[in-house]
């Protein structure tokens, strides 16, 4: 099972840190526009990843109190319409939309989202490669160049922000 290292952090934009990705040896993955959809679950997390006419089944398990590593597995699901065809079987919780710039550096995936009813926010997402102190320090290294403030850290998914409201 993958393991990645997470961290949240509300913003009011994301030019500056649009113009430090830009200066840097990192890569430029394009804009998304995501559809997750959340389904009730006795344990982890189960969600629906739309984005464009793709879909895939997240399952995941992560510390909320921590560190934020995450253990998640992928499922890519083909069919007419798998989102009606989930929605038959389990309960919806809540269902985030966003429109997510995706950036990669050092094995991190930079996210610079913007959240239907929450606003913008900056994730990372440091891939788990050999050690976790290795995961840590390139995590660290990002936290440095993109010059960000823990104080803000939010230790929720955006599906707990939404479901708060």
């Amino acid at each position: 099972m993958p393991i990645n290292l997470e961290l949240k952090v509300k913003v009011d934009s994301h030019s500056k840190f649009i113009s430090i990705l830009k200066s840097t040896n990192t890569e430029n993955r394009g804009i998304l526009k995501q559809k997750d959809v959340y389904f009730k679950i006795k344990k982890g997390i189960l969600k629906l990843r739309v984005e464009n006419k793709t879909f895939t089944l997240i399952k995941y398990f992560r510390d909320e109190k921590g560190k934020r590593w995450s253990n998640y597995e992928l499922l890519k699901l083909e069919g007419a319409n798998p989102e009606k065809y989930l929605r038959q079987i389990f309960d919806v919780e809540v269902v985030v939309e966003k429109k997510r710039m995706v950036w990669f550096y050092n094995n991190t995936r930079v996210h610079l989202d913007e959240v239907k009813g929450l606003g913008k926010f900056l994730e990372l997402e440091t891939l788990f490669i050999s050690t976790r102190k290795d995961a840590e320090s390139r995590f660290k290294d990002t936290i440095t160049l993109l010059n960000l403030d823990l104080s803000g850290q939010i230790r929720a998914s955006y599906k707990n922000l939404l479901m708060k409201q």
